[in-house]
C-alpha cells in the first residue's frame, strides 16, 4: 500500500502497526486543505484496492471489534504566513501559543458537538468514542490529557500544531475539513480567548455520545448549517436521521443474548 501510494506521488511520513488486530496507521505529509481532502479520498480507494488484490478487506470502520481500540483519523492543523512563519506560536503568551491559535482552538471547541455529526458520521463512530483507554471525547484541548478531543503537543517553534483526534475516516473529508476550518476561522474573527486547558480543568463537557445526540447538536448550530449550505444540510440530516432510526428499531444480537431467556 505504501509503495503504491509513493508511486502515485504521496509523501508518506510513517507507517506502523497499531495496537488492535490487523490495525495499521499510515501518516500522510501535510498539504493544503483541498489537496489533503483529495488525498484522503484517493488513499482510501488505494488501500482497499491493494487489500482486495491480496484476498483481504481493508475497513475504515471506527470500531470493528469490541474490547479493542477503534480506528480514527487524527487531523493535524498548522497555520503559516507567506514568510513561512508558524502563526500558532508566540513566546510570552500562555502555553507559548499565539492569540490566533487560542481563537482557532476556541472556535473548534464552541462548535465541537455539531462538528462531530460530520466528522463521526456513523452509528458505529460512537462505539469508538468513549470506549477505550484513549477516549478523545472531552470537549476542549490539552497538552497531555489524552481524553481531550484537541491536543496541542508540547513542542513549540516550527513544530507547533493543533491535533483534532476525534474524527474517523468514514467522514466525507471535504465536508469535515471545510467545517473544521470555518469553525476555527470564526473563532479567529470573533477574537475568542484560549479556553482553559483540560490539563487543569476537565469540566467543559464532552462530545455527543451517539449519532442521535450529534444530529441534535447539528440541528441547533446555525453556523455549521450555513457552512454546509441548506441543500447539503437538509439531505445530510434526512439520510442520517433515517440511519439512526433504522438502528433504533432494529433488534440486535446483543438484545437476544441479554433478554431472550431472562424475560
Amino acid at each position: 500500500m505504501v509503495l503504491t501510494l509513493e508511486e502515485m506521488g504521496f509523501q508518506i511520513v510513517s507507517s506502523n502497526h497499531e495496537s488492535a488486530p490487523g490495525q495499521h496507521e499510515i501518516v500522510l505529509r501535510e498539504d493544503n486543505p483541498l489537496s489533503m481532502a483529495d488525498k484522503i479520498a484517493t488513499f482510501k480507494f488505494v488501500v482497499r484496492t491493494i487489500a482486495q488484490r491480496h484476498g483481504l478487506h481493508a475497513s475504515f470502520m471506527p470500531k470493528p471489534f469490541p474490547g479493542q481500540n477503534g480506528s480514527g483519523m487524527a487531523l493535524v492543523f498548522s497555520i503559516w504566513n507567506q514568510l513561512g512563519d508558524n502563526m500558532l506560536v508566540e513566546p510570552g503568551q500562555p502555553y507559548g501559543l499565539s492569540k490566533l491559535a487560542g481563537s482557532f482552538i476556541a472556535g473548534l471547541t464552541k462548535h465541537a458537538c455539531a462538528l462531530t455529526a460530520v466528522t463521526n458520521p456513523l452509528v458505529n463512530s460512537y462505539k469508538r468514542l468513549g470506549n477505550s483507554e484513549v477516549e478523545r471525547v472531552l470537549k476542549g484541548w490539552s497538552e497531555g490529557n489524552r481524553s481531550s478531543m484537541l491536543r496541542v503537543p508540547a513542542l513549540r517553534g516550527i513544530d507547533t500544531r493543533i491535533v483534532l483526534r476525534s474524527p474517523d475516516a468514514t467522514c466525507n473529508p471535504y465536508f469535515a475539513l471545510s467545517l473544521i476550518m470555518q469553525a476555527g476561522l470564526k473563532g479567529i474573527k470573533e477574537n475568542l480567548p484560549l479556553p482553559v486547558s483540560m490539563d487543569e480543568d476537565i469540566s467543559g463537557g464532552r462530545v455527543p455520545r451517539n449519532l442521535g445526540e450529534a444530529l441534535d447538536a447539528l440541528a441547533g448550530d446555525e453556523f455549521i448549517q450555513t457552512v454546509l449550505g441548506s441543500h447539503t444540510y437538509n439531505r445530510y440530516m434526512e439520510i442520517k436521521k433515517q440511519e439512526w432510526d433504522d438502528f433504533q428499531y432494529y433488534v440486535h444480537p446483543w438484545e437476544f443474548e441479554k433478554y431472550l431467556t431472562n424475560y
